[in-house]
Order: C-alpha cells, then sequence, then structure tokens
C-alpha cells in the first residue's frame, strides 16, 4: 500500500518509461518475399495450447514440407512459457525465454494463462510490448450474412500497457491509460492501409471520445488526420457502447469493413463478433510489428476442458486460422489458400464434448484435403 507521495514517485517512473518506448517506436518492416530462411517459432501455451497448437504445427509441417526440407523454413519449438514456469520465475516472460522468441521472424502461439491478482501481468501483454507487436487483425467473415469484417486494435497502448503497475492507496486503487501520438498514428496507417490495399470503402472508428476526452480524443483526432490521407474512402466515428449494439443489428453491421479501434474496446468487441460468427473458438489473430509477428487463437486456455478430461475435444479452428494468417504474413500466399479452402470445406463438426470430433480428426481432415 503506497501512501500519495510514493504513488507519485510511481507514476513519475511509468511516465519515463513511456517516453522511451516511444523513441523506440520506428522500425524496419521485414520483407518475406527476399528472405532467405524465415523462422517460425512454436509456442504451446497452457490448458489446451498444447494439443490444438500441435495440429496446428502438423498442418504447418505438410503445407512448408518442400521449404522446410530444403532449409528456407524452420520451424523451431520454445519450451517453458508455461504458467508453473512464468510464476516459479516470478515473470510473465522469463528472460531465456524472451531470447529464444527474439530469434524467430514469426511466433504460432497457444493460449497462456494469467494469474488472478498479483502483479504478473499477461504473457500476451508482455510479449506485445516486448516485440513491439502493435496491431492486432482480427478478420470476421459471415458470407451468408454479408458480414466481412476486419478489426485493427491498436495492441501496445490503452490500459493494457500499465495494466499491473497501477498504484494502490488506502482505501484506492488507480491503474493508468496511455494513449500516443506515433502509436495512434501506426495503427491508424496500418487499418487506412489495409482498406485501400483490399478494395474496401468503409472504415470505422471506435471510441469513448465523450468521456475519455485526453486519451480517446487524441484516439479520435489522429486517426481522423490519418484519414484525410484516403478520400476515397468513407470514415465514421461510433463510440464504444453503441458500436457493441450495432454489430448485432440488422442490416446496418454489414455497412462495416474495417474497424479501428483501441487497446481494451478492440479486446472485448472482436470477442462478440467472434461470437457472431460461431464462437471464440472460430477466430484467428495476427499480431504484428515491424520486425516481428505473433498469430495465435483469441479463445483462452479453457482449463476446465483440461480438468473434464476433454482436452482432445478442443476445437482447433481458431489456432488454425492464424496458422492460415501467419502464412499470408511470410508470403506463402498459395499455402494460405490451400489451407482456408480446405477449412472450408471440411465436414468434420468439433463440438468439444465426446459427441463430435477430436481436435485431431479435424487436422487429420484437414491434411486429407490439402
Amino acid at each position: 500500500m503506497m501512501n500519495i507521495q510514493e504513488a507519485c514517485d510511481a507514476f513519475r517512473v511509468l511516465l519515463e518509461e513511456q517516453q522511451a518506448r516511444i523513441a523506440n517506436m520506428n522500425g524496419e518492416k521485414v520483407d518475406f518475399t527476399t528472405k532467405a530462411v524465415v523462422t517460425i517459432g512454436v509456442i504451446d501455451g497452457d490448458g489446451i495450447g498444447p494439443i490444438i497448437t500441435r495440429e496446428a504445427t502438423r498442418v504447418l509441417e505438410k503445407l512448408l514440407a518442400d521449404e522446410i526440407a530444403a532449409g528456407s523454413v524452420v520451424i523451431k519449438y520454445i519450451e517453458g512459457l508455461t504458467i508453473e514456469n512464468r510464476i516459479a520465475c516470478g515473470k510473465a516472460i522469463p528472460d531465456d525465454i524472451l531470447a529464444e522468441i527474439k530469434t524467430c521472424d514469426v511466433l504460432l502461439k497457444g493460449p497462456t494463462t494469467t494469474p488472478n491478482g498479483g502483479t504478473m501481468e499477461s504473457a500476451n501483454v508482455t510479449m506485445r510490448r516486448e516485440l513491439d507487436l502493435y496491431a492486432n487483425c482480427r478478420p470476421v467473415s459471415i458470407p451468408e450474412k454479408n458480414i466481412d469484417w476486419m478489426f485493427y486494435r491498436e495492441n501496445t497502448e490503452g490500459e493494457y500497457v500499465l495494466g499491473s503497475r497501477g498504484v494502490e492507496l488506502p482505501g484506492m486503487a488507480v491503474d493508468f491509460k496511455v494513449t500516443t501520438d506515433l502509436g495512434t498514428r501506426r495503427i491508424a496507417r496500418a487499418a487506412f492501409e489495409y482498406a485501400k490495399n483490399n478494395g474496401k470503402k468503409h472504415v470505422s472508428i471506435v471510441t469513448k471520445a465523450n468521456i475519455m476526452k485526453k486519451t480517446d480524443g487524441k484516439f479520435s483526432a489522429i486517426a481522423h488526420e490519418v484519414a484525410a490521407d484516403y478520400p476515397g474512402i468513407e470514415v465514421e466515428e461510433y463510440y464504444i457502447d453503441i458500436m457493441t449494439a450495432n454489430l448485432i443489428k440488422e442490416p446496418l453491421r454489414e455497412k462495416f469493413q474495417v474497424v479501428l479501434l483501441p487497446n481494451l474496446y478492440g479486446d472485448i468487441i472482436t470477442d462478440e463478433a467472434a461470437q457472431i460468427q460461431g464462437g471464440v473458438g472460430t477466430a484467428g489473430s495476427a499480431n504484428i510489428g515491424d520486425r516481428y509477428a505473433m498469430f495465435e487463437a483469441i479463445h483462452g486456455s479453457a482449463p476446465r476442458m483440461i480438468e473434464r478430461g476433454m482436452g482432445e475435444y478442443a476445437n482447433p479452428a481458431s489456432i488454425i486460422k492464424a496458422a492460415a494468417m501467419l502464412l499470408r504474413h511470410i508470403c506463402r500466399t498459395d499455402a494460405a489458400e490451400k489451407l482456408e479452402q480446405a477449412m472450408l470445406n471440411c465436414t468434420v463438426t468439433i463440438t468439444g464434448n465426446r459427441d463430435g470430433a477430436t481436435c485431431k480428426d479435424y487436422a487429420d481432415a484437414l491434411m486429407e484435403l490439402i
């Protein structure tokens, strides 16, 4: 428990750290069309993570078999990012594991568990910060309902960047929210570039700028500044509360194409969007920076499935969709299209119970279709 002076001193340290982070934001993008060797790191995670990640990796290994044999693609297994090891080390990502992660170009990551309470932050939050994975990209597609959404969530700022670094005083706790000019400008640029390059004509900016006037107000203002460079794209702004309602409002939701939003709002609303698509087990997620990228399922580690002995029945669709996004990111478009088509044609039904197929059954069926 801190007093006011101690809280002020802690806040000063946080501000200084954030200023240093801003100074290190500009990175040089990797060109995967010319990179001689691409290293894919595989992290199992916790709970159902090792089960679903194993099957997604088998699919990747089949699609990339020739390049793996030739040495132009390397799949590297990174062990130790488990809740038990993280608690034992007292770090969200132990130093030796982080060093190994940084030897890879891209990562395929299973879900990890974050302890409740205490000061240990999420492994994902740490990884996004350490690798500067500023763009969280989550597609949702339901063709029969005219839904084709791409969410661009700012991934390194907002409430999450200092989520475990708040202060607690007698009778009061305070957390912090961070919005920077450069951080907002680069995620906005990424969203509008995606829209321009993929023939999208509508971008929705989502904030709560009427209430969070400094942080969300800055996000809104800079997003509109960036939008001015893309005159052929229609831009509308919605507050986060009404946007959650609009996603289930027909036919209004059909107009949405690219959605740009800060960290916390993006985390919540993309789970809602995935549920509309069929559940959080059906959507993949990309976390992209200039140097590194990490691809993952959007759901959690499902410890209750493991406790009930049902882990083998977990749905691997989300992490396999993430694997397809990984393939596109490293410019293996043909392999990505094969996988996406196989997922569309696959008739194996995963229910999450013993009345449905296992995770392995689903992956086996995909591999027969590839």
